[in-house]
């Protein structure tokens, strides 16, 4: 039986997407809910904008309490377009 991930003969290495947030959200430059372009570019979907999880929002509002995070790094396809497209170059992604 193929391993799930086997590709002529050989294992796919896991997909590995790092965020600088101390250049997107939490204390970036750039406001997440304003960018979002690594959202807009990914076909796979592998990205989630959402509130930062474990902080109680001071104001729903404040850039500081949003985050975008590779939820499904198992999607992604490699294609660096996130990482082509941020303009903080925020984003990396190796394997």
């Amino acid at each position: 039986m193929e391993n799930i991930g086997d590709h002529m003969g050989k294992r796919k290495k896991k997909t590995r997407i790092v965020i600088d947030y101390s250049k997107c959200g939490e204390k970036g430059k750039i406001d997440p809910r304003d960018c979002g372009k690594c959202l807009q570019v990914c076909d796979p979907c592998v990205f989630l904008r959402h509130m930062t999880l474990g902080v109680k929002p001071k104001d729903p509002y404040d850039p500081q309490d949003w985050r975008i995070t590779a939820v499904w790094p198992s999607v992604c396809t490699r294609c660096l377009k996130c990482v082509e497209i941020c303009p903080e170059k925020a984003i990396s992604v190796s394997w």
